[in-house]
């Protein structure tokens, strides 16, 4: 069982790791994930939907040649198994027989029955989908035990906040900057008479006030936000921080900007830029069946188009298109082809066998499956040496921090969790 929060003398702490040595831990991982990243850099950098034939496939044609040879059941299985995939793939990449020891973390679970304690019950969730339920229930009892106010960062309607209210018995305030969703959260507050506060405010706001004492959380808030939060928690000198990080990528800066001073430091130290953060959150384990088959076709027609764009101007690059107006899946590929063109400024001519574009973006589309394969591999290594810099940055910054995950990832594969406690004033120089 992984060890949980205690209060003595007035402090919280982390009980079952020496704060000492957890700086030390975390910086290795990362320095081993990031060795490892830059080797292989070559495989995870090029993006195959955008270039039909990596330089990876010159370099290792018979892996290339074993991928084209997998159909879909195959596919498949790796994709759920990316442990499977690493083990396969070691006679091509020897560096793969280090994957199991590079992604793994502890499980801060506290186990099911106390999960199942934790989670709102179904009669008093509504108008909240039933995964999130579960994600929050699971977030919560890793936390446990919740001994002050907490401020739900980014809260939505409130469900993870009435989670941490009744299960922890403590004042929850909420922030969030969409007014809509504040009004239908409070209506749910006072219905089921929670102690919870929604308040419409900007995180992102250079002046945004805290609650005395809160402690920081939150669950999946992308880039900037979760951020954001980090920095706020540190600079206010807030007593505990715990959060799920998710899309990376959704950031206002074009390169990424470490946080740790040790990481910052360091001279191999990975340069991201926005399109790469993209990788470490494209696992899908979650989506509805509906919803995979609607990629899939929408990937098959943005792929036909790449092949007939490249044709029609001669030039083998790839046009990215903005996402576009759900009703033109229903009009049919010819009509898709019309609506990119228009947006990329070319006319089609009259005679263009569609069909044949779009059995190419078939072909291609199942190409690009099976070389993402290799890709994806990497979303998991890349997600932990992100989520290693934000706990090296607290630890830097006087936090004693977990790292781990909360819940198993076919409930949500955004199940990292740090949990930081402070335990002394901020050292010299830190935010």
């Amino acid at each position: 069982m992984a060890p949980t929060s205690t209060k003595a003398n007035g402090k919280i702490s982390l009980p079952g790791r020496n704060p000492s040595d957890t700086s030390d831990l975390f910086y290795s991982h990362w320095r081993r994930l990031n060795a490892w990243l830059n080797e292989y850099q070559s495989l995870w950098r090029p993006v195959p939907f955008r270039d039909p034939e990596p330089a990876w496939t010159l370099r290792y044609p018979e892996l290339s040649d074993w991928l084209d040879g997998l159909d879909g059941p195959q596919c498949d299985t790796y994709e759920q198994h990316p442990e499977r995939l690493a083990a396969r793939l070691r006679d091509w990449l020897p560096g793969l027989a280090d994957y199991p020891a590079l992604v793994a973390v502890p499980d801060l679970s506290p186990g099911q029955g106390k999960v199942d304690v934790m989670t709102l019950a179904e009669r008093n969730a509504v108008d909240m989908p039933g995964r999130k339920r579960l994600q929050s229930g699971a977030f919560v009892a890793a936390l446990a035990p919740l001994t002050g106010p907490s401020l739900d960062w980014c809260c939505g309607k409130g469900h993870l906040s009435r989670t941490l209210a009744r299960q922890g018995r403590v004042p929850v305030t909420g922030y969030e900057w969409n007014g809509g969703l504040v009004e239908d959260g409070n209506r749910l507050v006072q219905r089921y008479g929670d102690a919870v506060t929604l308040q419409c405010r900007d995180v992102m706001a250079s002046d945004l006030s805290w609650p005395d004492g809160a402690h920081g959380v939150a669950l999946h808030a992308c880039g900037d936000l979760h951020r954001k939060l980090i920095r706020d928690v540190v600079t206010r000198r807030q007593p505990r921080i715990s959060f799920s990080p998710c899309c990376y990528h959704l950031t206002n800066s074009r390169h990424l900007t470490l946080l740790s001073e040790r990481t910052r430091a360091d001279a191999n130290a990975l340069a991201l830029t926005r399109d790469d953060l993209r990788l470490a959150v494209q696992e899908t384990v979650t989506a509805p069946i509906r919803d995979r088959k609607q990629s899939a076709r929408t990937s098959q027609w943005r792929l036909g188009f790449d092949g007939l764009q490249r044709h029609l101007r001669g030039v083998d690059d790839y046009l990215p298109l903005p996402p576009h107006p759900k009703r033109l899946m229903g009009e049919g590929f010819e009509a898709f082809c019309h609506w990119a063109a228009d947006r990329k400024g070319l006319t089609l001519p009259v005679g263009i066998d569609y069909g044949h574009w779009l059995d190419y973006g078939a072909d291609r589309a199942a190409r690009v499956r099976r070389y993402e394969l290799v890709r994806h591999l990497f979303r998991r290594p890349l997600e932990l040496w992100l989520v290693l810099d934000y706990g090296l940055f607290l630890e830097e910054s006087g936090y004693e921090v977990r790292l781990g995950t909360f819940c198993d990832r076919t409930l949500t594969p955004r199940n990292l969790l740090v949990d930081a406690v402070i335990t002394k004033k901020a050292p010299e120089g830190a935010l």
